[in-house]
C-alpha cells in the first residue's frame, strides 16, 4: 500500500523553503542587517565625540569650512 501524503503540508513546506531561499539571496545582495548598521553608526558617533573632545584647538563654525 502507498504512503499517504498531505498535499497541503507539502505546499506549505515548499513555500517556506522558497521564502528562505529568497531571503538568503537578499541577505547576500543587500549585506548587513539593521542591527549591524545601527551598531556601526553608534560606534562612529562615539569615536567622533572622543576625537572632538580631545581637540587641542577649538575651531569656530566659520573656520571649519
Amino acid at each position: 500500500m502507498a504512503d499517504l501524503i498531505n498535499l497541503r503540508q507539502v505546499r506549505k513546506r515548499k513555500t517556506r523553503e522558497d521564502k528562505e531561499r529568497t531571503a538568503a539571496e537578499n541577505r547576500a545582495l543587500h549585506g548587513r542587517s539593521k542591527a549591524e548598521r545601527e551598531r556601526d553608526r553608534k560606534a562612529g558617533d562615539k569615536a567622533a565625540g572622543f576625537l572632538d573632545g580631545h581637540r587641542l584647538l577649538r575651531l569656530s563654525p566659520a573656520d571649519e569650512k
